[in-house]
């Protein structure tokens, strides 16, 4: 604990830390860098042949996760060890225009985005708590400040994220445990797969990584990435409707808005979110 901070520091040497969704992307590269780092990481995934063959390429552990169930996140956890650091941040987007989504599709976007943070927090805390000593990060989106067009229910889940994240943070402050939110932009990624951004606001997903284990030093509420749009976004909040509107036709995020394409990967990527949905 510092006179900047009211958390007791946690060291990255060493660190327990367990990432969700930890097989590709964003959750890959966290769990990397925390492992380059010198902490004990174990991802968790739903899909466990590539959960696996990501911990033997980083050298971290792996346990078969679905968020969505309080109890697989539960062991997942368990098998982490006392976990001083959580990542949640297994997240589908589907993509595609609000009508035209079938409920099972919304359902399991609610399930793995919402429900996954809240079952993590749930299951992570009390340990925490018990240390006074602990950090969490839940990877929402640039979504969440901001209208999606195409991505409404994505969206809408990470609008409560970012809520979730900030009203826990405020509960747990005084009791050792920091709750961070991530907010990033397009990630070039499966998830972000077809969809487009201009290139200055298109990340890496590397660059998430940097920011989530950058957190366990400084403890902000929240994180916007690319780090120079937050002020920019925080300012559409006092326009009129009218000029936001205008802001999101001249960014490509109008009627289409994030509508993804139909390439091999996207399709791919479709194939495995409709497999999740039919489990929820």
């Amino acid at each position: 604990m510092s006179l900047l901070s009211p958390y007791p520091a946690i060291g990255l040497n060493g660190a327990v830390v367990a990432v969700t969704g930890g097989a590709r992307g964003i959750g890959r590269a966290t769990a990397a860098l925390f492992t380059a780092h010198g902490a004990a990481v174990t991802i968790g995934d739903l899909d466990e042949a590539a959960a696996k063959s990501t911990a033997d390429e980083i050298g971290c552990s792996a346990v078969v996760l679905d968020v969505s169930s309080r109890e697989s996140v539960e062991a997942f956890l368990a098998a982490s060890g006392p976990v001083d650091i959580l990542v949640n941040n297994a997240g589908i987007m589907p993509l595609g225009s609000f009508l035209d989504e079938p409920d099972n599709i919304s359902t399991a976007q609610i399930n793995v985005n919402f429900w996954g943070p809240i079952h993590g927090m749930r299951a992570a805390l009390p340990g925490m708590i018990e240390r006074r000593r602990g950090h969490i990060v839940n990877i929402a989106s640039l979504a969440a400040k901001m209208p999606t067009p195409g991505g409404a229910v994505y969206g809408a889940t990470k609008h409560a994220v970012l809520g979730l994240s900030t009203s826990v943070r405020a509960e747990v402050a005084e009791l050792g445990v920091s709750v961070s939110a991530v907010m990033p932009s397009l990630v070039h990624t499966d998830l972000g797969s077809g969809a487009s951004l201009p290139g200055p606001l298109s990340l890496e997903p590397e660059d998430v990584a940097r920011a989530v284990v950058d957190t366990v030093r400084h403890r902000r509420a929240e994180t916007v990435l690319p780090r120079w749009l937050g002020s920019a976004v925080d300012m559409t909040q006092l326009l009129p409707g009218g000029v936001v509107d205008t802001i999101l036709r001249v960014g490509g995020l109008g009627e289409r808005g994030l509508a993804a394409g139909n390439s091999a990967e996207r399709a791919e990527y479709r194939r495995r979110v409709a497999g999740q949905a039919e489990r929820s």
